[in-house]
């Protein structure tokens, strides 16, 4: 009885990642209604492109690549989630990079993408620098760097965790009595 119950529970609890298809769909939606800002906010700027100075018109073009950045986050997210933790696709080769963003990976894109919304932001703080004190550039500033320095970090987890691993495989081929191919130096070597 006791394995019956264990077999129970770990179906019961496989099946509940199919709960996450909810938060992709949500996503969706949102995604759906972010595109319908995003329109309202392209529609502005074309019927006033001609009556704005050059600053705004940068600072309408930074907005539209900030809403599209974020639009491709959430993409990003939802297939890549998806994939990882509810079920394959079965059309993969039809979009390219598919199976190939893991949890790691997909971490550090979400990180990169923060810090170029960041960025984005950051440049329209400076484009108007004379509506913001002293105080706030140097907290837009300092956030800023903040989410720089832990993309960098991710970054560098995520290669350690790498290398980590390609010593693991050349650890388990060589106890295995599988030399690696000899033009090729073991992994470990590598990162020296």
């Amino acid at each position: 009885m006791p394995k019956r119950l264990e077999l129970v529970i770990e179906a019961v609890i496989l099946a509940s990642r199919w709960l996450l298809v909810v938060f992709y769909l949500g996503l969706a939606v949102a995604l759906a209604i972010y595109a319908l800002t995003f329109g309202v906010k392209l529609w502005d700027f074309v019927s006033h492109a001609f009556d704005i100075d050059e600053a705004d018109a940068i600072l309408k073009m930074l907005g539209l690549i900030d809403a599209a950045l974020v639009a491709s986050l959430v993409v990003m997210v939802i297939i890549s989630g998806y994939e990882n933790y509810v079920s394959r696709f079965d059309n993969e080769g039809s979009v390219h990079w598919l199976g190939e963003i893991d949890a790691g990976s997909l971490k550090i894109k979400v990180a990169s993408t923060i810090v170029a919304i960041s960025s984005i932001h950051l440049l329209q703080v400076f484009l108007n620098v004379g509506t913001h004190t002293t105080g706030q550039l140097m907290w837009y500033t300092l956030i800023h760097l903040a989410f720089v320095v832990s993309a960098l970090f991710l970054a560098y987890i995520d290669r350690i965790s790498a290398q980590t691993k390609s010593i693991g495989k050349a650890n388990r081929s060589a106890s295995a009595g599988k030399q690696p191919p000899a033009t090729e130096p073991p992994a470990f070597a590598q990162s020296e």
